[in-house]
């Protein structure tokens, strides 16, 4: 099993090829080509390589299928005997992505 830490859009991922993963927006056209650079660890079937901060050798190569927006969430805030209160909802927008090489 070949995969890959990751960071991107201020997270750390582990990657594998071949599966999706959802991240904050990334800009960009479904079927544009990015490339991840940040890669912290790689493993390979024998192989163990750990980035100090980051490997410069191994790119991850990912293919971006589409843009949506995520659940909605409510954001509910209240104030006690001040008679306030406030309702609002917000929604995410995230971008799919395919991991088609760790190079």
């Amino acid at each position: 099993m070949t995969y890959a830490i990751v960071e991107a859009s201020g997270k750390q991922l582990l990657i594998e090829e071949g599966k999706f993963y959802d991240l904050n927006y990334i800009p960009g056209q479904p079927g544009d080509i990015i490339h991840f650079n940040r890669v912290l660890f790689f493993s390979d079937h024998q192989k163990i390589k750990i980035g100090i901060p980051c490997l410069r050798s191994i790119v991850i190569q990912a293919k971006i299928l589409k843009h949506f927006k995520s659940r909605k969430i409510t954001i509910f805030k209240i104030k006690p005997k001040k008679n306030y209160s406030r309702k609002q909802g917000h929604r995410q927008k995230l971008t799919r992505l395919l991991v088609e090489s760790i190079i």
